[in-house]
């Protein structure tokens, strides 16, 4: 069976050797994603609907809220950062989401063993290919182009569960900033990036260490420090670009793979402390993997749907995906920096089914990954499922049985949804988690 997915700029074609489900990994053969064909193993987990997402390219639509939000963050920076007039920072935003494992995994030192490589996490096309998790993937590769201040501006995927603020495809902005020894050091030479018994030059006769929480074991403290404070006061520079002068924040210490010692920044929004992004100073092995190991840098990474939704009161994610006339003309020929309050077009309202099913004799409750079942659930419902909760687990007390019960929220942003056409499609998600999981319905 051929199964052809078309919009405007890809053209999406799955070759299935059994008409199964098309999560079931082995009954996939091959899977062509624009004009290439990728082999399938048994990391494939990528589904149609998610591929139905490449290349929309959101960030880039005039009339949608997160170009609103990338431009103000672009603009923020040329402004803040340029050289005889011109500005330093580079802006990279239309990278291809198909990465390898390499780039979105081993070029950041993410280790073999760490979550973020489940399949239970990303969107694998085969064991070595998959969609990009973050756009930090594309970090090492601009690094070894030579480049060093650039923003990195795309859609990235990952699955997840399913609520008003979380959708498995969302985007981000990466950046990275570095510096060298003449640049952080301007008004003191006497100052060194690197501490005396590291040789840049060959850095791989020196172990580099994160055992001090305060720097990197290659650095020195005065490197590491200046390189905060730079960090620090650019990105609260940004949030009060975003946010006006009297948003209140705060720093939380963190862990990255990626970079040491690394932060958190939060704002407080709502009456609530908001995680905004995550940031910090590059482990040198990255820099010393992609080229000359002469210079120190920052990082940091930022979703758009969230500063988003925040800014214009967006109050459900899949309203970025919306093509009604009356969401996106609320933010069509608006001035990037427009105080724009999202006034919802009309509230239409939810249908909620439950759905129960006994497991087979070889699953649990503790092994049987929800989100496969929430993949499976958005392939079949789209983008009217609004929510998918577990709303219960049960161990039979005789036969030991275990049981599952999720409840589905449905809702249609752009009308009324009638009862018999949500039963319906319950009905298709029970028969596909029956034929998937070998479940019993209850």
């Amino acid at each position: 069976m051929k199964i052809l997915f078309k919009n405007k700029r890809i053209l999406t074609k799955i070759t299935f050797i059994k008409n199964n489900y098309s999560t079931a990994p082995k009954s996939l053969a091959t899977l062509r994603i624009g004009e290439k064909d990728y082999r399938t193993d048994d990391y494939t987990n990528i589904t149609p609907k998610i591929l139905s997402y490449l290349n929309h390219n959101l960030h880039l639509k005039n009339d949608n809220p997160l170009s609103l939000v990338r431009r103000r963050i672009v603009n923020y920076f040329y402004s803040s950062f340029t050289h005889r007039g011109n500005p330093t920072f580079s802006v990279y935003d239309n990278m291809s989401p198909i990465v390898s494992t390499k780039q979105n995994f081993d070029d950041l030192l993410i280790p073999d063993d760490h979550p973020s490589r489940a399949k239970s996490d990303c969107y694998y096309i085969n064991s070595t290919t998959l969609l990009r998790a973050h756009m930090t993937a594309h970090q090492s590769e601009l690094l070894r182009a030579g480049l060093d201040n650039f923003l990195m501006i795309g859609d990235v995927y990952r699955r997840d569960e399913i609520d008003s603020t979380h959708f498995p495809v969302f985007h981000q902005i990466d950046a990275v900033r570095t510096q060298r020894k003449e640049q952080l050091f301007e008004q003191h030479p006497d100052l060194h990036i690197f501490e005396k018994n590291f040789e840049p030059t060959n850095p791989h006769t020196f172990k580099n260490s994160i055992a001090d929480p305060t720097k990197q074991s290659c650095h020195t403290l005065e490197a590491t420090k200046l390189m905060e404070v730079q960090l620090k006061n650019h990105l609260i520079g940004m949030v009060r670009h975003l946010f006006g002068e009297d948003i209140k924040y705060r720093w939380v210490e963190a862990y990255f793979p990626f970079t040491h010692p690394s932060w958190e920044l939060e704002i407080f929004y709502e009456n609530n402390w908001m995680e905004i992004l995550g940031c910090g100073i590059v482990r040198n092995e990255i820099l010393a993997n992609a080229g000359p190991n002469n210079s120190i840098a920052y990082a940091f990474g930022l979703g758009l749907e969230r500063l988003a939704m925040a800014l214009y009161k967006i109050p459900d994610i899949r309203l970025m995906w919306s093509k009604d006339s009356g969401f996106l003309t609320q933010f069509q020929n608006k001035n990037v920096n427009a105080n724009i309050v999202y006034k919802p077009v009309s509230i239409y309202p939810q249908c909620t089914n439950d759905l129960s099913f006994w497991l087979p004799s070889n699953s649990s409750i503790d092994t049987f990954t929800s989100n496969d079942f929430y993949d499976l659930v958005r392939d079949i419902g789209g983008d009217i499922i609004e929510q998918v909760k577990l709303k219960d687990k049960f161990i039979h007390p005789k036969t030991k049985k275990h049981s599952l019960c999720y409840s589905i929220v449905y809702r249609h942003l752009e009308r009324t949804l009638t009862q018999a056409e949500v039963n319906k499609i319950h009905k298709e998600i029970e028969e596909a988690a029956t034929k998937t999981f070998n479940v019993v319905i209850r």
